[in-house]
């Protein structure tokens, strides 16, 4: 499934339009903000304990709310009611902001890692997610960094486009994944096995030889994430479209 035009075109608020402290990260109120100022948004989705799509990005409740654990073990009722930081709102289920955005702005959401250590001890929350976007008409498209969430949510959900979010994968960044995972992830190897029809790749290694051939052969790259107007020049050298926070992006024209 070919990834939607706007996707490709309107930037894209890092976890919503987060801005100040009363407007955080994957917030409805960042999600609104984004919807005002005509920005697409991306997003995470994580796990409840009783199998819904939750957004929000970290495995800890610590760094978001006044509450900590893994949100994995925690019900979707459960995690409503837990406040973000800032505001008076709970986390939200993903169906709630498919409602609050109601296919005004593009969406592109990434599915966290469930298996640990990017392996295939993936599904149910990809179901969760297809089930969420079944009667959802709006531009969408769904990604993660493990191929395998992404190979499992293409069988959830064939008729959205999918793709992967890479990066560089440095030591630094993974320590927990091994060498030769990182090795792997870093080439990009399983593009057409997964049936992705887009990458996400990290913004300061948009030089990678294999972007590179991935762009010449026609594929969408988007990047992430953007902090200036100088940063966004750069990699529009090479991404057809940018995740940005920190500063407000013109949006091209269609």
């Amino acid at each position: 499934m070919a990834l939607p035009a706007p996707l490709r075109r309107i930037p894209l608020a890092h976890r919503g339009y987060h801005h100040g402290p009363n407007c955080p990260e994957n917030s409805r109120a960042a999600f609104r903000a984004a919807v005002d100022a005509g920005y697409g948004i991306e997003m995470d989705a994580q796990l409840s304990s009783d199998g819904q799509a939750m957004v929000f990005h970290d495995y800890d409740l610590g760094r978001l709310t006044h509450d900590s654990g893994p949100i994995r073990q925690r019900s979707a009722a459960e995690l409503s009611k837990i406040i973000l930081k800032g505001t008076q709102e709970g986390i939200p289920r993903l169906s709630e902001v498919l409602e609050l955005v109601d296919w005004r702005v593009p969406l592109l959401i990434e599915i966290k890692d469930q298996d640990g250590i990017m392996g295939p001890d993936v599904g149910i929350l990809e179901q969760a997610v297809a089930r969420d976007l079944k009667h959802y008409e709006g531009p969408v498209a769904v990604m993660s960094f493990n191929p395998h969430a992404v190979a499992a949510f293409g069988d959830a959900a064939p008729d959205i486009a999918r793709g992967l979010v890479t990066s560089a994968f440095s030591d630094q960044a993974w320590p927990l994944l091994s060498q030769a995972t990182r090795e792997h992830l870093r080439e990009i190897p399983d593009f057409d096995v997964v049936g992705a029809s887009f990458i996400s790749h990290q913004a300061s290694d948009l030089s990678n030889a294999r972007v590179r051939e991935l762009k010449r052969k026609g594929v969408p790259i988007l990047c992430w994430t953007i902090h200036d107007p100088g940063e966004e020049i750069r990699a529009r050298r090479i991404a057809d479209n940018i995740t940005f926070e920190g500063y407000a992006p013109k949006i091209p024209s269609p």
